[in-house]
């Protein structure tokens, strides 16, 4: 069917209004004032493209220098993900940040996330900040998270015995990925089915791409299939949620056994209790950061033990000595984890190698001496000045999940080091950032096991 002059008119019409409407919004948000120097890019999409250029060629953090050296300031703004920004560079600017909130900066969501996550708008971000520091230390505080060691250390041993063993060589970051989603699926929802957690396990992918792209929802797009990926889970999860509805009220599950258990059973200021949209919501979210950053840190371990033997043989001798004090078949245990003092140091030195956290920057290294040697000693003792390593963030905004992780990790090393050494196939593998770094062949190495 032809479309008339009339229909024609129309259309181009409706296009050239809307594009003057992202011109001149975006000419007003750069005119705001007290403002600090920089440039909000082009229309729309602003500086996006640049950042996530830079983030594929391995050197994110360039996108930053630059503009201070350009700006000649350690604040300037931008947009990203076509949403006006300030970077605040430094301890100094993590400190004013995580100082004030709710004083001089408020936590916010970008429009775009609420097609991913729907039930964000139902309350304030702030709201949503103040529920979860209601409810989930109460399952990942240190005291909490103890009787659940021995569960993670079967888990990864499990792990180890199906992927790793018996094999001359294998790909570690998509190993990682399955390693930390498994443990998240078995801690937050009780899942031990591995083609169940299997069947929606790679969605996730598509979720991570597409939220940190320009959020364009057409056919296609990482954007639309974030979208997609995310109405996926969802419905599984909301599948588990009736489930485990029914199981709770005919006691077959205990309310103490997961994350899903108590937030089903929790309740508000106000008696009311959440409804499954926002339980699915919030499992989804706690999914995606229980797995993607530590799945990251375990990958770039390996990596930096393979190329760094002295590193690994200190790693190695601390391991080896706690499981010298096992008897057969004991799983490890809280003490166990506080004798990683070393372990620990060293997982500490590769996320700070690795800009684990977009706020963790060029400038916030440069307090560093011989920042590019790799040191874990830089961890001893009082460790880092304030504000300068900030990998779970700070403030109101510490990761809740920051022990979770810790214990993740070092089980994970635990597991690995005593059972293999290992050595890169590819010496110098890339490293880009999609939107977390990762090696960019997936890290492949040979193993060579170790005889008890």
């Amino acid at each position: 069917m032809e479309i008339s002059n009339f229909n024609l008119l129309l259309i181009v019409s409706f296009v050239t209004l809307f594009l003057i409407a992202i011109i001149f919004r975006h000419r007003r948000q750069d005119k705001l004032p007290n403002l600090p120097p920089g440039n909000l890019g082009l229309p729309f999409v602003g500086e996006t493209l640049d950042f996530l250029a830079k983030g594929w060629k391995g050197c994110p953090e360039n996108f930053i220098s630059h503009r201070i050296r350009e700006y000649s300031s350690e604040i300037f703004k931008t947009n990203l993900f076509c949403q006006p920004v300030v970077v605040l560079s430094g301890a100094a600017g993590n400190k004013f940040l995580f100082s004030n909130e709710n004083k001089l900066v408020e936590t916010w969501w970008p429009e775009f996330v609420t097609k991913i996550f729907p039930s964000a708008v139902e309350s304030s971000p702030n709201e949503e900040a103040k529920k979860m520091r209601k409810f989930l230390p109460q399952f990942l505080k240190p005291e909490a998270l103890q009787k659940y060691i021995g569960i993670m250390d079967m888990v990864t041993q499990r792990h180890f015995a199906l992927e790793w063993e018996n094999k001359a060589q294998v790909v570690v970051f998509p190993l990682a990925k399955t390693y930390t989603f498994e443990l998240a699926c078995r801690l937050f929802l009780s899942i031990n089915d591995s083609s169940h957690i299997a069947r929606f396990s790679h969605p996730f992918e598509h979720i991570t791409s597409g939220i940190f792209t320009i959020p364009v929802d057409l056919p296609g797009t990482p954007f639309n299939r974030a979208i997609k990926a995310s109405n996926f889970i969802r419905t599984e999860i909301l599948a588990i949620i009736g489930q485990r509805k029914k199981d709770l009220a005919e006691g077959k599950a205990s309310p103490n056994q997961d994350i899903l258990s108590h937030m089903l059973l929790r309740y508000d200021d106000d008696g009311q209790y959440m409804s499954e949209a926002e339980i699915a919501d919030k499992i989804l979210a706690l999914l995606l950061g229980g797995h993607e950053s530590t799945s990251v840190a375990c990958a770039f371990i390996v990596k930096f033990l393979a190329e760094l033997p002295p590193i690994y043989e200190g790693v190695y001798k601390e391991q080896i000595e706690i499981s010298k004090s096992k008897t057969a078949g004991e799983l490890l245990n809280w003490e166990d984890i506080q004798k990683m003092r070393y372990s620990w140091n060293v997982a500490c030195e590769v996320m700070r190698l690795m800009h684990h956290s977009l706020c963790q920057h060029i400038r916030i290294l440069n307090i560093f001496l011989n920042l590019k040697k790799f040191d874990p000693s830089r961890f001893e003792g009082k460790g880092p000045a304030p504000y300068t390593f900030i990998p779970f963030g700070g403030g109101p905004r510490m990761c809740p999940g920051n022990e979770y992780a810790r214990l993740e990790i070092l089980v994970f090393m635990h597991n690995l080091v005593k059972r293999f050494k290992f050595q890169k196939l590819i010496p110098d593998e890339k490293t880009i950032f999609s939107p977390t770094p990762r090696p960019e062949m997936g890290l492949p190495v040979r193993l060579h096991p170790r005889h008890a």
